[in-house]
């Protein structure tokens, strides 16, 4: 990635009827209830073995609606267990779909587009969501590229009100890309090295496992990435709604709240001979907040990196009360939308 500054803050706390009348048959439950409470509209299944609706994950996303309002519930696209060799992609208009897999490293998404490979860093996710309103859980999404292909996504997200579930998303470089929007992620795994959780998104990562891996021979590890265009002052009198400072059109941020910071096997048997940072700036400014989360003792001393040029030291320990801006409920109006999708959440701070 281009970065063009070293200036970032820092703050630590310790359907339709033709639709359903096509030849395939399609499992209708409409305006009814998955197992979670989530409002369904139709399910639809996928297997590899032949026994589902579709073998393949994008024809049951090409079969959902398009610019759902969301009154009749979620299109349910469920997928069963095995690996998937596919590149999802979810475009704007698929709204209100909800993708459920058989669980962690039982439903496998797999990709290996790179950098290095001639892919840029916009199509080289494994999975690309720019919908708004998504649901995905119980699944794994996984980039195999490696440690010395470059950038390399798993998975990009831009759709505005996502949330993942209990999901684990694995890569090297780049693994998540938290483009833009309002996003969640719940108890779900990230893996990589460089920048592995980066991007411009107003974001909550709660009671999640972050994993460094260990990357290339040479290159150390950062575990996020986060960049503001424009300046402003540490938020310490921001809105709950805002928590912009002295910007308040540039609401994004990182948040990792609840979470356990920790080296993969491969990274903790190089006996810290490899540096990993909490994070770096990505642009001009950044904005990323840990609180309430272990940090396990590989993660340098100095905790932060720099991207080029002279560091500056502008993060900030701050109070309970500021910290309050950056919950569920202030940063990301979590309140407002994620019951629908039946997702625990936290609203405040973590008991």
């Amino acid at each position: 990635m281009f970065r063009i500054s070293t200036l970032y803050l820092i703050i630590i706390i310790s359907v339709f009827s033709d639709f359903f009348a096509s030849r395939t048959a399609i499992s209708k439950s409409i305006l009814q209830h998955d197992a979670d409470g989530v409002k369904i509209r139709a399910t639809v299944t996928v297997s590899k073995n032949g026994f589902g609706n579709f073998s393949r994950i994008n024809d049951a996303v090409a079969m959902a609606p398009n610019n759902s309002n969301g009154d009749e519930g979620f299109f349910h696209i469920k997928i069963m267990e095995g690996e998937y060799e596919e590149y999802i992609k979810i475009d704007q208009n698929k709204r209100y779909l909800m993708m459920s897999g058989a669980g962690i490293n039982r439903t496998i998404i797999t990709g290996n587009h790179s950098y290095e490979d001639g892919w840029g860093i916009d199509v080289s996710a494994t999975f690309i969501a720019s919908g708004s309103h998504f649901i995905c859980k119980h699944l794994t999404i996984r980039n195999t590229a490696g440690p010395t292909k470059g950038q390399a996504l798993a998975l990009m997200c831009s759709g505005d009100l996502s949330v993942f579930y209990n999901c684990s998303i694995e890569g090297y470089q780049d693994t998540l890309w938290v483009r833009s929007g309002k996003q969640f992620y719940r108890e779900c795994d990230v893996y990589g090295t460089i920048d592995f959780i980066f991007g411009n998104a107003v974001v909550v990562l709660q009671k999640c496992n972050l994993y460094a891996r260990r990357p290339s021979k040479g290159n150390g590890n950062e575990i996020t990435a986060q960049g503001l265009k424009t300046n402003y002052v540490p938020p310490v009198k921001c809105s709950s709604r805002s928590a912009t400072g002295t910007n308040p059109k540039d609401q994004s941020g990182i948040v990792i709240q609840g979470c356990a910071i920790k080296p993969t096997h491969d990274l903790a048997r190089s006996n810290y001979t490899v540096k990993t940072y909490l994070g770096r700036p990505w642009k001009n400014y950044s904005r990323t907040i840990i609180m309430q989360t272990y940090i396990d003792g590989f993660i340098e001393p100095a905790g932060w990196d720099k991207s080029s040029g002279e560091a500056l030291k502008t993060y900030h320990i701050i109070s309970a009360t500021i910290a309050s801006n950056f919950t569920v409920s202030s940063f990301i109006d979590g309140d407002s939308w994620i019951p629908q999708t039946k997702v625990p959440y936290i609203g405040g701070l973590v008991p």
